[in-house]
């Protein structure tokens, strides 16, 4: 996996190889709505699992994204974005925080979320955040707020996703050697909190 936070690729669902289609239709609204590059390449020798495929995709993004927070954050990086998205009828809102605390909530509050959309398990959908925040050591709430098409409620998930990331990912000249949370000032020489 690499992320790039460089100009645009020419062809960026070049890069997006995960063996699952619909996964990699679901990363292009990430980065197109996070405004980030994303190459991504799973080779399976022996099995297919999508709910590993899935996780493992998740904690590796995490992983690269707070690695990423990790090197911005004394230049003044935000840690903290929210956003709504919408596509036809549904409209999905995530909010997140770079606080070295592992946490999803997944909601959506009597949508019907169908168990399979484009052959893609919504279960195995929702474990691509679970592994996300267990890498990147965040907070995350996603919410469904409306839809009825299961196609149209992922991409909503997935753009609102993105779309907060590219406000928590933003630097920020006011927000130097600040966390993204209340605890204070940091120390730049190894991030540690004061």
């Amino acid at each position: 996996m690499k992320l790039d936070f460089g100009p645009r690729y020419a062809n960026p669902k070049k890069g997006l190889r995960t063996t699952m289609p619909f996964l990699n239709h679901m990363l292009e609204h990430v980065i197109g709505r996070g405004e980030f590059n994303l190459e991504v390449s799973v080779e399976l020798k022996d099995f297919y699992l999508s709910h590993v495929i899935c996780e493992d995709i998740g904690i590796t993004m995490g992983k690269a994204v707070k690695e990423y927070v990790e090197l911005r954050l004394e230049e003044g990086l935000a840690g903290y974005g929210f956003a709504l998205a919408a596509i036809d009828e549904a409209l999905a809102q995530a909010v997140i925080s770079f606080e070295n605390r592992a946490f999803l909530d997944f909601s959506h509050r009597g949508i019907i979320i169908p168990a399979q959309t484009e052959n893609t398990n919504s279960e195995d959908l929702k474990t691509f955040f679970e592994g996300f925040v267990q890498g990147a050591c965040c907070t995350l709430h996603l919410d469904v707020l409306k839809g009825e098409n299961g196609h149209h409620i992922w991409e909503a998930v997935f753009r609102s996703f993105g779309e907060t990331l590219f406000r928590a990912l933003a630097l920020r000249e006011w927000r130097k050697g600040i966390t993204s949370g209340v605890a204070g000032p940091i120390q730049v020489n190894n991030f540690s909190k004061k």
